[in-house]
């Protein structure tokens, strides 16, 4: 448990030449093993080692900032929103971009299902509506000789859900532990939870501010806080708990005296990271006492993104300067502090 961390010098992921938007982790794929993924305005998102933060790959392809990136959980998967208003799907492993998802507008978030095989994406942006793509269902056939021995793609189809109904830039999705229930979080201050068997509303909040991060933890262990995970919002100068097995229920909400931009949870360690949207500084804070117990500098920018590794070992940063940062969150040797 991280009761007592001990403040060391952060690993500094440097390669990126514009403001880092957005950054995540994989699951564990294997004992120590596990990835991060960073989104970026100078339109290459990067793979990296989640551990060491060792440099694995750029995808090559968008034509506008990306703003979003996830990993699928057996990070065999990559997804990015991008404002050349189109999400691509990508494989990790050769880094093929396997499908581009056209849109009307800029995509702001993406999000994969938590499952090992996910053939699902859902999307969203400033078009204001929530797309659900099919990714099984697109197919490849041979096109006419005069082109070669290139093939066409079929895009794969989708739905919307709740057409109308955002009144805001989606800024971000998560699929909850129900795989039928999809939160989004918009520019018009509204939490919602979306059943797609119904694909009608069942919950929403409201919130005091724009968004800047919403994300869910899923790392209660027994006496942890929620057994479907708990859903972390940033906005204004309040970071709010959700309970991730009750659409719209809040577990409670906490004012930091500072406007923040990102925050992620670790129930497990009953902690919490923010970062600010008005000055360089990461903040720990205890979650039960609502205090901050320390404050990390290094950053040159405002905080975009933080979230925890799988394992609850370090977490990560993502800043206007261009840097992602690993900051140690256990005692004792781990990864590269050694």
């Amino acid at each position: 448990m991280a009761t007592d961390t001990i403040k060391v010098v952060p690993l500094t992921c440097h390669g990126h030449s514009r403001p880092v938007t957005h950054l995540s982790f994989s699951s564990l794929v294997d004992v120590d093993q596990y990835y991060i993924i960073s989104a970026c305005k100078d339109n290459n998102p990067m793979l990296r080692d989640g551990q060491t933060g060792d440099w694995i790959g750029t995808f090559i392809g968008h034509k506008g900032a990306v703003w979003q990136a996830r990993l699928s959980s057996d990070a065999t998967l990559a997804a990015t929103g991008s404002a050349d208003f189109s999400a691509k799907v990508w494989d990790t492993h050769t880094g093929e971009a396997l499908h581009t998802l056209q849109h009307n507008h800029i995509v702001r978030a993406v999000a994969f299902p938590n499952q090992q095989r996910p053939q699902i994406l859902a999307t969203g942006g400033m078009e204001k509506k929530l797309r659900i793509f099919d990714l099984s269902r697109s197919s490849s056939s041979a096109s006419s000789p005069t082109d070669g021995n290139q093939t066409s793609t079929t895009p794969p189809p989708s739905y919307e859900i709740g057409a109308g109904v955002h009144g805001g830039t989606i800024k971000s999705i998560v699929w909850g532990t129900d795989l039928n229930i999809v939160i989004t979080a918009a520019d018009d201050k509204k939490v919602r939870w979306w059943d797609l068997r119904t694909r009608t509303p069942v919950g929403d909040y409201t919130v005091d501010g724009i968004v800047g991060s919403c994300e869910l933890d899923t790392s209660a262990t027994d006496g942890g806080i929620s057994s479907g995970g708990v859903l972390s919002v940033a906005a204004g100068k309040t970071v709010y708990f959700f309970d991730g097995a009750r659409p719209g229920e809040l577990i409670k909400s906490v004012q930091t005296g500072n406007d923040v931009a990102s925050v992620a949870l670790h129930s497990g360690h009953r902690k919490f990271v923010t970062g600010g949207a008005g000055d360089t500084w990461v903040r720990v804070w205890d979650f039960d006492e609502e205090k901050e117990l320390e404050m990390g500098k290094g950053h040159h920018g405002p905080i975009w993104s933080v979230s925890f590794s799988p394992d609850g070992k370090l977490y990560a940063t993502g800043s206007e300067d261009g840097t992602v940062k690993l900051w140690k969150f256990t005692t004792g040797p781990y990864g590269l502090w050694r």
